[in-house]
């Protein structure tokens, strides 16, 4: 037994013990303060049904009739138990009456007390009778009085059983509690406790619940940080070989010095972009601190990434149309956002097959009051059991599309939207195609959402600003492929 136990035992033993001697006192203590008459004078429901009888007697039959009825009693049994004493003193059958008990009797029946021990009758104006039973006849004696330390014993040793099953009924989930803590210091994430809590109801197993759903997270963000290492170690070997080669045809053929130049310069920026979106999503599963404190209209940052988008689609046959109006002014990090739907727009652009559209389009909505950004491209689309996979890091569908990247931007987008209490998901389209939709609530939990903002807000809250001040106004443009 642990210390728990023993502790839990102690408490619950000491105080039941305490309780119990409370109580007991207190008994003992009313016991003492009783009149003596309780010691003198014979009681229960046999003593008043034997004075209520020789009274009835008494009353119909007389004096003779209350002799007889005595006398008989008395060759019966060897004692006529009732005694009736007149204002003399004298017993009716002339026996010897304790002045203590009797003394006792006529104080009682003087009091005018209603109990059934004591019953007062006159028979004549001259004559009254005393009617009671002695404590030291045969009706109230029933041997010695038994052991207090009978009861005394039977009490100690329920509260010993009661103290014990309480305290094992505490201590033994605090115990699995423990071992599986030790179990997940160890390394076992796979441990839980919730079926090992029984049926129990209380605050102790909704603990075992809660820590199952915190080992199960665990076991999620460290398998993820696994395959996030896996995944880093995986990009970064293929542009270091790639510098390796390069410096090594470089040192055998000196003729070909500036396309191996070339070669490392290419690999040295894949892998300066790889750090920096390794850095951002690193940023983003810390937690990222600040207020949101940049007033941007969100249609408005929205139709500048697509507009950059559309010069980029266009050099590959490809096109992209936004339809939205209307200003849509909150406070965000506005650098984050405009990660978050770059990388959206740009990864549908990648993805939509040559001579189709890519639409974007912003839609608000009364309830709940949110902000929908939908990104729809006419491409190969992504298996159902990967709809979830997509926003993870360094994911690359199976299919036949080869675009260069790393995997990172449906990662970092997802965790910069839900920065900004939003959420993001993806949806194949009946037709073909993905479609991306994004929600960005617009209340108090938006504006006031916790978060920081990443280098280079100011500049972007600029831009956006210029491009509000020198685009003309956007008529809203219908999506016909929709």
């Amino acid at each position: 037994m642990g210390r728990l136990f023993w502790k839990f035992f102690f408490a619950f033993w000491l105080a039941l013990l305490i309780a119990s001697g409370g109580v007991g006192t207190t008994v003992w203590l009313h016991g003492q303060t009783l009149e003596d008459h309780d010691r003198l004078l014979a009681g229960g429901p046999r003593t008043a049904f034997l004075v209520n009888t020789t009274a009835m007697v008494f009353r119909h039959g007389g004096i003779e009739a209350l002799r007889d009825l005595l006398e008989e009693w008395r060759i019966q049994q060897g004692d006529a138990r009732v005694y009736v004493v007149d204002e003399t003193g004298r017993e009716l059958l002339g026996r010897v009456v304790s002045a203590e008990a009797l003394a006792q009797a006529r104080r009682l029946a003087d009091e005018d007390q209603k109990t059934p021990r004591i019953a007062w009758l006159e028979a004549t104006s001259q004559h009254a009778y005393l009617f009671f039973i002695p404590a030291a006849s045969k009706i109230s004696s029933h041997g010695p009085p038994p052991s207090p330390w009978i009861p005394i014993s039977i009490g100690i040793l329920a509260s010993l059983g009661f103290s014990a099953l309480l305290a094992w009924y505490l201590s033994k989930p605090i115990r699995h509690l423990r071992g599986a803590f030790d179990a997940v210091a160890a390394g076992k994430l796979d441990t839980r406790i919730g079926s090992r809590m029984g049926r129990r109801r209380d605050e102790i197993a909704d603990l075992g619940r809660d820590f199952d759903r915190m080992a199960q997270q665990l076991q999620i963000l460290l398998g993820s940080q696994r395959r996030l290492l896996h995944d880093v170690s995986h990009e970064l070997r293929s542009p270091l070989a790639r510098l390796q080669a390069a410096i090594g045809l470089a040192r055998q053929q000196p003729e070909k010095l500036e396309s191996s130049l070339d070669r490392i310069e290419r690999e040295s920026g894949r892998l300066d972009a790889l750090v920096g979106e390794l850095l951002t999503l690193s940023r983003l599963e810390a937690g990222i601190s600040g207020a949101a404190d940049e007033e941007v209209d969100l249609v408005d940052l929205v139709a500048g990434i697509a507009d950059d988008a559309r010069f980029e689609a266009e050099a590959t046959g490809r096109r992209v149309l936004f339809s939205g109006a209307g200003e849509v002014i909150v406070k965000i990090r506005a650098e984050l956002l405009h990660r978050a739907f770059e990388n959206v727009i740009r990864n549908a652009v990648k993805f939509t097959r040559e001579g189709t559209v890519v639409d974007v389009r912003i839609e608000r909505r009364a309830a709940p009051d949110s902000l929908v950004v939908m990104v729809s491209d006419r491409g190969p689309g992504v298996p159902e059991s990967d709809l979830q996979a997509v926003f993870e890091p360094f994911f690359r569908g199976g299919g036949s599309v080869k675009t260069a990247g790393f995997g990172l931007g449906l990662a970092i987008a997802r965790r910069a939207i839900e920065a900004h209490g939003g959420r993001i998901r993806a949806r194949n389209r009946p037709d073909g195609g993905l479609r991306v939709e994004i929600v960005l609530p617009m209340g108090n939990a938006f504006e006031g959402a916790a978060g920081g903002s990443l280098g280079g807000s100011v500049a972007l809250a600029e831009r956006v600003r210029f491009r509000q001040a020198m685009r003309p106004s956007r008529p809203p443009v219908e999506n016909p492929h929709d």
